[in-house]
């Protein structure tokens, strides 16, 4: 069977925008993401399986992947985890799966964002700039501390005393926040306006989600807890 594999690139002025690849077997959909990518000035490339997906990846690394859970072979989890092993690259996973744990599922395979078919084009381009803004690095990298645990703005990557932790970019992002204001209880809602830059809606526990992923990752052996729920609030960056 031939694959097919687009790849379009627009040039705007002298510099042409961010590289996105769809990964996405459905030819409808693809190529109402495409248009619309195109339209706002992307550089797209178009594959639709998760074997060609990976391989357009490895040759033309993408600035963020859109990718289909629903692949024919390969499946949109599989290639996630595995683009996650290889790159930060922010991954927005597109699904008809529209119950909270798959929504977890999804993130738990490394995807940063997940949005449910179907679906309008503003809401998806929305969430791609939320994406680029949000993996857009710091200018000056700087090395973040409270107590024992640190974070390095420019690696991405956290140490609880010697012990180094990989993040996912959401999993950095927030613990950056917790890192940039210790002490002070952030609500849910600054939290979804910081990190995921739009309300994700009031029924998601996705915040929880993430919470949880830090403290297993930051909290090993006898480590103390840091990050602490405030009830009916939000969270807080403490000592014990």
């Amino acid at each position: 069977m031939i694959i097919q594999i687009k790849s379009i690139e627009v040039m705007g002025g002298n510099m042409a925008k961010e590289r996105i690849l769809i990964i996405e077997d459905e030819a409808r959909i693809a190529q109402f993401v495409e248009r619309g990518l195109i339209y706002e000035g992307y550089r797209v490339n178009v594959a639709r399986d998760g074997q060609t997906g990976l391989a357009v990846a490895r040759d033309n690394p993408p600035d963020l992947v859109i990718l289909d859970w629903m692949l024919p072979g390969l499946d949109g989890l599989e290639v996630c985890k595995r683009l996650r092993a290889a790159s930060d690259v922010p991954i927005l996973m597109l699904t008809a799966k529209d119950d909270i744990k798959d929504r977890v599922i999804g993130l738990d395979a490394g995807a940063d964002d997940y949005l449910v078919k179907p679906f309008s084009i503003d809401e998806l381009m929305a969430r791609v700039r939320a994406l680029f803004r949000r993996s857009t690095p710091a200018s000056r990298p700087e090395i973040l501390r409270f107590g024992d645990l640190s974070l390095d703005t420019g690696t991405h990557r956290a140490y609880r005393d010697e012990r180094a932790i990989d993040l996912t970019a959401k999993e950095y992002e927030l613990l950056e926040l917790f890192m940039r204001n210790p002490r002070q209880v952030l609500t849910r809602d600054v939290i979804f306006d910081r990190v995921w830059g739009y309300d994700f809606g009031g029924e998601s526990n996705i915040i929880e989600v993430y919470v949880r992923y830090l403290r297993q990752k930051t909290e090993q052996d006898d480590d103390s807890r840091l990050i602490h729920t405030v009830r009916g609030v939000g969270y807080v960056l403490r000592e014990e």
